[in-house]
């Protein structure tokens, strides 16, 4: 096949374990013709670009990320100008089997639908992301406002130009038949959050790292990653306040994010010192962070109407680390960690609730372990870039 797959975010390809870097290595080295259009990691690096073998076209854009909604949403909204303009200049031939694209963001539908008409391609949707909704339910943004007018049909548009339409979860499968009635359930099917597998550390590194940061005598619960609206991470310093009364817990918070000012202030106004707030760091090393702790933590907000599967999970379940999640009803993220026995859950906001699933898998070792064990081989046996490539391929009809 001739494949093209137009990325919101592609960091520059090298070692860094990005989700959609394992699905495009496999159709590379599967033998299709693949080019990537993304935006420019740095903009002295921009135009045509081959990065570990494959084609990248590298797109001068506004600002995408970490920047207030307004600038946001102009840059997405620029998108498929810049993107069009780009494939025009390269003079890349329009003759694609294959059109790749995810959400976020939706504003690439134009780019989507050009090149539908140009080539007869199929277009394959990656649904990571149901927006506009998602920002509704933040107060980002009013259901009865212009700007979700336009949103919501351009979604419309993209979900009636995909000819096959890769979803998290069942839930989400769901969500879009029963609010989007015009949608063929056939173009629907399951295409679970992937990645490949890092190996994990030695016992004696482990325990190294916990002798270096005198982590030795702590009950470790941590959470790495944006922290934003969409976490809700305030529910977490709810419950370290709750558990004050157990001194070796500890909760570890690594990462950043438009909220963690706001996260900052929170602990500091209850004078909370079983939190402790880091930076970020790259993928490999928090893998040794996970690995150390006892629990991974998922928070998401309780004013969420669609249901979201956490990326995040996919790090728990390399590292062998049980999982304590705190989450909206509207998810079958819940049911999917009872059914595979992969963690415990509560509602967002019951703190005294989700204190007792905490204190399930503190008291427990054994069932720690367990579960831990099961989210490896879960990981392992599912959610391979490979399996992820193996369904694309198959739903669109490529399959050999």
């Amino acid at each position: 096949m001739k494949v093209i797959f137009l990325a919101l975010a592609f960091p520059k390809m090298n070692n860094t374990k990005y989700l959609y870097f394992g699905l495009i290595t496999e159709f590379h080295e599967n033998g299709h013709d693949v080019t990537v259009v993304a935006p420019a990691y740095d903009l002295n690096i921009t135009g045509f670009q081959v990065e570990n073998g494959i084609n990248v076209i590298r797109v001068k854009t506004l600002p995408l990320f970490n920047v207030g909604m307004i600038k946001k949403g102009l840059a997405n909204l620029m998108l498929p100008h810049q993107y069009k303009k780009a494939i025009k200049k390269y003079n890349l031939e329009l003759d694609y089997d294959l059109i790749l694209t995810p959400t976020p963001p939706i504003s690439l539908y134009g780019v989507a639908a050009w090149l539908k008409k140009k080539s007869g391609a199929k277009v394959y949707l990656v649904l990571r992301d149901i927006f506009p909704q998602n920002a509704v339910d933040l107060g980002l943004m009013s259901q009865k406002g212009l700007i979700h007018n336009y949103f919501r049909k351009k979604e419309k548009k993209l979900y009636a130009i995909s000819d096959s339409i890769g979803c998290m979860s069942q839930g989400n499968i769901d969500y879009i038949i029963k609010h989007n009635p015009s949608v063929q359930p056939e173009k629907l099917h399951l295409l679970p959050n992937w990645s490949d597998m890092i190996a994990v550390e030695s016992e004696d590194k482990v325990h190294e790292l916990r002798r270096k940061e005198g982590f030795e005598n702590k009950f470790i619960v941590i959470f790495g990653g944006n922290i934003g609206l969409p976490q809700k991470l305030e529910n977490i310093v709810d419950l370290a306040e709750a558990c004050q009364d157990y001194e070796d817990i500890l909760f570890l918070i690594m990462g950043g994010g438009n909220e963690r000012k706001n996260l900052e202030e929170a602990i500091a106004a209850k004078n909370l010192d079983n939190i402790q707030l880091r930076d970020g760091v790259p993928q490999e090393e928090y893998m040794k962070w996970v690995q150390m702790a006892d629990v991974g933590l998922i928070s998401l907000s309780e004013k969420f109407t669609i249901p979201n599967i956490p990326s995040k999970s996919l790090s728990y379940y390399n590292s062998k680390t049980p999982i304590l999640a705190s989450i909206d009803m509207n998810t079958d993220y819940g049911q999917l960690l009872d059914d595979l026995n992969l963690g415990v859950w509560a509602e967002a906001g019951k703190t005294t609730l989700l204190k007792q699933k905490l204190l399930v898998l503190y008291n427990d070792p054994e069932l720690r372990k367990t579960m831990g064990e099961n989210g490896w081989n879960y990981m392992k046996n599912n959610l391979s870039s490979a399996h992820a490539y193996e369904r694309v391929v198959r739903e669109t009809g490529f399959s050999e």
